[in-house]
């Protein structure tokens, strides 16, 4: 696809030249609280998905907000945008339970699919599809989507026709499987499977999806953030550690993608809890959301106020260089970079905003400016 980043600076509310909008999509979580006493769950019915605009890319704008449950249990990716912008999935991996006073997750079964095109953006339909939806992808034909599902220990594979979506088949992948990355040119898969501290790989071809636990590769305990550089070479994943905001140094792992047996190559430490990551349009660098203690309750001697972006360069030779990092917000989720490259935007799901850096070289700052936000934002996600 084809980005006028140019143009997008001048007007923001600009088409981009495929027709699409330069949308990112936001998952505000309203029943989770990150406490100073630990984190607390309360009742359903206050989530909602957050449309921003970044057609002006340093001062992004809230374009439109519908109420739709999600959830931050799970990775921050259980959402995505179609290539052509048109439509927006959301994934609802949890609801809550109560018992009690308490309030508990339970795992839910749900995605939603947002028609991004229509004005004001609409909600087309809800579907069914493993337990515990958590991490999604949309390859970059826009045809097939991937959901890794928690509970159900599994990966559902979905076709994209116009509008509709629909489940078409279930692969069993032996283990809690929270995010999933697809490989450009469609043909490969990888799976984070959290529990097991693994990546595995699954073979495409049209709507049949294979996989082979033999090819199970080690990278770390909690690894939910998992990418693919956009020449298909490498993948990224973030290990967020055995006890999130537990202030011990966690790591980002790089995999080889290629070949007939793909396999780890590198780690390098970003801090405690990498949650996530975002690849950058060039493939030169990586940005990471990493809490540090933020989600840990204050009197926790790992508690931290904030967390940070983390900004590692990609070496050709398949090696990964910590590069910079710039201070956040509290409890950081989901990351992205924009089309161009020069603009990243975090999640800091306690302070209800989000935030923009800049990349320059092998550097990553704050901007200053901070959007609010209607919710909490639990995930975050762009056009593939």
């Amino acid at each position: 696809m084809i980005w006028l980043a140019a143009a997008l600076c001048l007007m923001g509310s600009m088409a981009l030249a495929d027709g699409g909008r330069p949308f990112l999509l936001v998952g505000l979580d309203g029943k989770t609280v990150f406490a100073p006493e630990g984190s607390k769950n309360g009742p359903d019915g206050h989530d909602a998905l957050a449309i921003v605009d970044i057609g002006d890319p340093a001062r992004p704008r809230l374009a439109h907000v519908l109420p739709l449950d999600n959830s931050v249990y799970g990775p921050p990716t259980n959402l995505q945008i179609t290539p052509d912008g048109r439509l927006g999935l959301l994934a609802s991996p949890v609801t809550m339970r109560q018992e009690g006073e308490a309030w508990y997750a339970q795992a839910d079964d749900r995605l939603h699919v947002v028609d991004l095109a229509a004005e004001p953006p609409r909600l087309v339909e809800t579907i069914r599809v493993g337990r515990q939806p958590s991490g999604l992808a949309i390859g970059r034909a826009g045809t097939l989507a991937l959901v890794a599902e928690r509970e159900g220990r599994s990966v559902t594979v979905l076709t994209i026709r116009g509008t509709e979506v629909r489940p078409v088949a279930s692969v069993d992948v032996g283990g809690e499987a929270a995010s999933i990355a697809i490989a450009p040119d469609g043909r490969r898969a990888f799976v984070a499977k959290n529990k097991a501290g693994t990546v595995g790989v699954l073979e495409i071809d049209g709507t049949q999806v294979t996989y082979d636990p033999a090819r199970d590769m080690p990278v770390g305990p909690g690894t939910y953030g998992l990418e693919v550089t956009p020449d298909g070479a490498f993948v990224l994943s973030g290990n967020a550690g055995a006890s999130p905001s537990d202030g011990h140094a966690d790591v980002v792992s790089l995999i080889r993608a290629t070949g007939a047996r793909p396999v780890v190559l590198d780690h390098v430490g970003v801090g405690d809890t990498a949650e996530t990551l975002a690849i950058a349009p060039d493939g030169r660098h990586a940005a990471v959301s990493v809490v540090k203690g933020a989600a840990a309750p204050h009197a926790s001697p790992s508690y931290t106020p904030g967390g940070a972006a983390v900004l590692v360069t990609i070496e050709p030779g398949g090696r990964l260089r910590y590069a910079s990092e710039a201070p956040a917000g509290a409890v950081t989720q989901g990351i992205v970079f924009d089309p161009s490259g020069r603009y990243v935007y975090i999640g800091n799901y306690s302070d209800r905003t989000l935030g923009v850096y800049a990349v320059e070289g092998d550097t990553i700052r704050e901007t200053g400016f901070r959007l609010d936000l209607p919710g909490r934002p639990a995930s975050l996600r762009g056009r593939p």
